[in-house]
């Protein structure tokens, strides 16, 4: 549930920040540049092979590396951006997403594959998976949560404002560059909180807020503690999916989500050329 609110509230968060409905920690790679900052750290920090071993990575692990994987997120995030030469850009930005993504991933792969006798567990962490959730990494993501979620919900007026443009944000005597920073700071923090935890886990920050958006307008202080309850109750969801698709074996949960977000992804881009 905690993995889930994290990506639903940083889903929501990124699509208002950049004023683009198809903004996700998936899509704009993010999610791919916090597992890389963590496998990096791990493989660095020689913990690699006993976090897996454990099934449970943050008990080799410091709890530095959430932090770690914050700023891969971000840096990944800012690639992203630069090379789709702007938020607004909507088809660039996720071409770019995706090719920063995937060049992540394969770096983190690769990482990974130093321990090569334990592949099955790399992979499933790559994909997403929550078996590796112990109680520390609870108690890891509920500190991490309770640090990034505050700031953005006191944000929700930046956010209603900046859907009218950054003049109109401007002209209501916002400090914006600094809100805009504060914003990508604590989206990214939650980010890497739940990608340290599970893995990479996509299209939860995609769904969850197109969902609830429909049902309660688009005023981010209502969408963001929205997106949070519903992001967990989605995940919790696909969880018990991925438990109960091929008992006794278990897909990993963001095999699941994968499933059902990519043809949501399709739905939204067709309805947007559609209005095109």
């Amino acid at each position: 549930m905690l993995v889930g609110a994290a990506l639903g509230v940083a889903g929501a968060s990124f699509q208002g920040l950049f004023r683009n409905p198809l903004a996700d920690p998936y899509l704009m790679g993010s999610a791919a540049g916090a597992a890389f900052a963590v496998a990096l750290l791990a493989s660095l920090l020689g913990g690699l092979a006993p976090a897996f071993a454990q099934h449970a990575i943050f008990q080799s692990l410091p709890l530095s590396a959430t932090l770690f994987g914050f700023f891969g997120a971000l840096l990944a995030t800012l690639v992203t951006l630069v090379l789709a030469g702007g938020a607004a850009r909507t088809g660039e930005l996720v071409l770019a997403g995706v090719v920063v993504g995937s060049v992540l991933t394969g770096a983190t792969t690769y990482l990974m594959l130093q321990d090569a006798d334990r592949v099955r567990a790399v992979f499933a962490y790559t994909l997403g998976n929550l078996a590796f959730l112990g109680w520390p990494g609870v108690k890891a993501l509920l500190l991490f949560f309770l640090v990034a979620f505050p700031p953005l919900l006191l944000l929700g007026r930046v956010l209603n404002a900046l859907q009218l443009g950054e003049e109109v944000a401007r002209s209501m005597g916002l400090p914006l560059e600094g809100l805009k920073l504060l914003l990508l700071l604590a989206a990214s923090l939650l980010v890497a909180a739940a990608v340290a935890q599970a893995g990479i886990i996509g299209f939860v920050g995609l769904i969850t807020p197109h969902l609830l958006r429909r049902l309660l307008g688009e005023d981010y202080r209502l969408l963001l503690p929205a997106s949070a309850l519903g992001g967990a109750v989605l995940l919790t969801l696909a969880d018990l999916l991925a438990r109960t698709l091929t008992r006794p074996a278990e897909l990993p949960v963001g095999v699941v989500t994968t499933l059902l977000g990519g043809p949501f992804f399709l739905y939204l881009m067709w309805r947007r050329r559609g209005r095109a």
